[in-house]
């Protein structure tokens, strides 16, 4: 296809769902429903053949040759591209086919296409009585008292869908918010019986291998008729009580790595390998030394991360030294970045487990008050120390100690013996010491998480950069007039040297759709763009979004709870949530996980680092009086302001990263799923209680959605659910909207 025929492409959005029925048989007309998206809905496209538009409500099939065929994402969409011409289209959900429908596609147009399949869906909800039985005339009911059981029923049209659900031919399921669901013996039914006071959702689900239709409706509970208590009643108005948990000190180690990695230390690091400027030697808690061995570096590390005498690190110097040369000419200044920037990373990435109690004991009183502040708990370096020594777990009968979470994992490998902790003095195969290398995946765990690459990219970190490298090699952006036409990057300042280097190194950076697979492996999280087309992921965490919003939700209710000292928070539900989030994280950390994350990264600190360069305040001038937390965010939203990207600010998208990664390292290196104590979820949720906040406001503030408010209607529930990215294009659509109306 030529670039003129790509130019011409006409865009088709197809929209795949059913009728929301109503239980109660009272209400409006089908015509007048709402519908319910499906997901992995069939849809296949053919050229015109020779059914014409009139006649195409009387066939079954299309005529004609198929030249595609895709399935429905999450919200019941499908994005298309097509060539123009004219059309047909024919979908098919649960074994069920819809109308086939002609269209015709426009040059550089966009046509919406409705397949709504003729049958309705609905979830009926009967009150029982003692024996499990309905009561007579019993109608669909919405309100519950506290105790109460209901019959739970799934409602179709379709008799055919009706009788392979009670043939076991589709699978369903029901989920309910303070409640328990128990099976019953006929197929498509559950009872629920109500447990918490309050505003409530049911999710119901019917899928076969590929399709799936999600049904969503709300109900209340209200409490049970007060009954008269005789005795003495005393009332304390005091918070509930906190005790130190063994793992606490990993959610200390966590915190303190991820801020090891800040763009401000980073900043620091580069100035003094780059720019030769000397290292703040009076900042606690880092210390600044010289490698062994290099005359022009030092590393800037935080004690008690990595040991400095047992490994004798000479991470710059070491890949330096190591021939990590680029074949380009005069590419030197951005391959000092390159490999100071990896350097850095590998330093302060990876976590000595064995040597935490000097970052402990390094600690000032201002830190322990700060802990207390947070958690309620009294607690200092020394009993911090016995905590973390008697939470870590010994591996196959050996010294080495590991996270209990890694140590079940290296369990589940006793029969290879690459999982065994063996002396060093084993031979190596073909000069690589596997032994060694399984030996730092488990006491030197780098804590990164990818999720921090995906809200830069949304935040449109990467896009700026692409932006000003397309610029650089003078290359139009868009159809229109270039926004960028004016910037001139003159030869005489180091930044124009390090865009050349940036640039010719770009075919061993990472791409976007190469990231946009993992973030879809790691967490179900998907892209949206021309750049991810033809998106077919093998492996997918379709659950994971549902699971950690819900974890956040539940987070949220504790923290009201907690403050009302006229009740016990109860933390159960919350660890529950946090076990499901852990074993979705666990079933993602396969493939690229060790790899792709850290090389993400490093493509990103250098990114900001060059951002963050004062020759930009001419090239891209921001708002001097927006007090950004880090230099190179006003840079990001000039370039948003130029181009007319969204308008949400980049300080959120960096607070949804940082927040977003401290929270899943400490549910995912936590070993949640051995986890009996709702007190461990409580110290949880107290620790992280900023990230948690800040991360709840800054997801509003940037998809319009609050995980934090109760789900009183069903369109709350499924916009909850719905991915990132699905928010966004939505919420920089009305941006557009709005600017033409003006």
């Amino acid at each position: 296809m030529t670039a003129r025929q790509k130019n011409q492409l006409g865009r088709v959005e197809v929209f795949c769902g059913v009728t929301q029925g109503d239980p109660t048989g009272n209400g409006p007309p089908p015509e007048e429903r709402d519908w319910i998206p499906a997901s992995g809905c069939s849809i296949k496209i053919f050229r015109a053949g020779k059914t014409h538009e009139k006649d195409v409500e009387q066939k079954t099939r299309c005529d004609g040759e198929q030249v595609l065929a895709t399935y429905s994402n999450d919200s019941g969409w499908a994005y298309l591209e097509l060539t123009p011409g004219n059309y047909c289209i024919e979908s098919e959900l649960l074994d069920q086919t819809c109308t086939p429908y002609s269209f015709t596609v426009k040059p550089n147009s966009t046509t919406c296409i409705e397949q709504i399949f003729p049958f309705d869906f609905a979830v009926s909800m009967q009150k029982l009585r003692d024996d499990n039985r309905c009561e007579p005339n019993e109608d669909d009911c919405d309100i519950l008292e506290e105790g109460d059981k209901a019959l739970l029923r799934f409602l179709t049209s379709n008799e055919e869908i009706d009788a392979r659900i009670k043939a076991a031919e589709l699978d369903f399921e029901f989920h309910v918010s303070g409640a328990q669901t128990y099976r019953t013996e006929t197929r498509g039914e559950a009872i629920m019986a109500a447990q918490a006071p309050g505003e409530h959702s049911l999710n119901a689900r019917v899928s076969d291998s590929n399709s799936k239709i999600a049904y969503y409706r709300n109900f209340t509970t209200i409490p049970s008729k007060v009954r008269q208590i005789g005795g003495n009643i005393s009332v304390t108005m005091n918070r509930s009580s906190a005790a130190p948990t063994p793992d606490l000190p990993l959610w200390v180690v966590i915190r303190k790595s991820t801020e090891a990695l800040s763009f401000e230390n980073y900043s620091r690091y580069m100035d003094r390998v780059l720019l030769d400027q000397p290292l703040p030697f009076d900042t606690p808690p880092y210390e600044a030394f010289k490698i062994e061995g290099d005359e022009g570096a030092s590393n800037y590390l935080p004690p008690g991360y990595v040991d400095k005498e047992s490994h004798k690190l000479e991470a710059f110097s070491h890949l330096n030294r190591k021939g990590a040369a680029l074949p380009f000419n005069d590419v030197e200044a951005y391959r000092l970045l390159k490999v100071s920037t990896e350097a850095f990373l590998m330093v302060n990435c990876a976590v000595d487990l064995e040597n935490m109690d000097r970052m402990f004991t390094s600690f000032d009183a201002a830190f322990w008050e700060q802990l207390q502040h947070r958690t309620g708990i009294s607690t200092d370096s020394t009993e911090m120390d016995t905590l973390w020594q008697s939470y870590l777990k010994s591996t196959n009968g050996t010294s080495k100690q590991t996270l209990p979470y890694l140590a079940l994992v290296n369990n589940k490998l006793r029969d290879s013996s690459l999982s065994h902790f063996l002396d060093d003095s084993i031979a190596s195969v073909d000069g690589i010491d596997f032994v060694t290398v399984l030996r730092q995946k488990l006491t030197n765990p780098c804590l990164l998480e990818l999720i921090y690459s995906y809200w830069m990219e949304e935040g449109m970190l990467q896009q700026t950069m692409g932006a000003l490298s397309r610029r650089f090699q003078n290359l139009r952006t868009g159809t229109g007039r270039d926004p960028l036409a004016n910037i001139e990057i003159d030869p005489l300042r180091p930044l124009n040297n390090l865009l050349w280097g940036y640039i010719q190194d770009e075919q061993h950076r990472l791409s976007v759709k190469r990231r946009a697979y993992e973030y879809n492996h790691h967490y179900g999280l998907h892209l949206s763009g021309k750049a991810i087309r033809n998106f077919r992921p093998a492996d997918t965490r379709f659950k994971f979004l549902e699971a950690y919003h819900n974890m956040l939700y539940l987070a949220t209710l504790f923290y009201k709870e907690d403050d009302d000292t006229t009740v016990i928070a109860d933390a159960f539900p919350l660890l529950h949530a946090l076990k499901d989030v852990h074993f979705l994280l666990s079933e993602g950390a396969h493939n690229q996980f060790g790899d792709l994350p850290s090389t993400s990264r490093s493509e990103i600190m250098m990114e900001q680092w060059i951002l963050s360069r004062p020759e930009f305040r001419e090239f891209l001038p921001g708002r001097p009086m927006v007090a950004y937390q880090e230099p190179w965010m006003d840079r990001v939203d000039a370039m948003k302001k130029l181009q007319g990207w969204t308008d949400v600010s980049i300080s959120h998208f960096r607070n949804l990263a940082v927040f977003g990664e401290r929270l899943l390292l400490s549910v995912r290196y936590g070993n949640w799923g051995s986890v009996d104590d709702s007190a461990q979820a409580s110290n949880w949720a107290r620790f992280w209680r900023s990230e948690i906040q800040g991360y709840v406001q800054a997801y509003r503030t940037a998809t319009g959605v609050d995980l934090g408010m109760d789900i009183t209607d069903v369109r709350d529930a499924s916009s909850r659910y719905l991915p990132p990215a699905v928010h966004l294009r939505n919420r920089l659509g009305s941006q557009k909207k709005k600017a033409r109306i003006t």
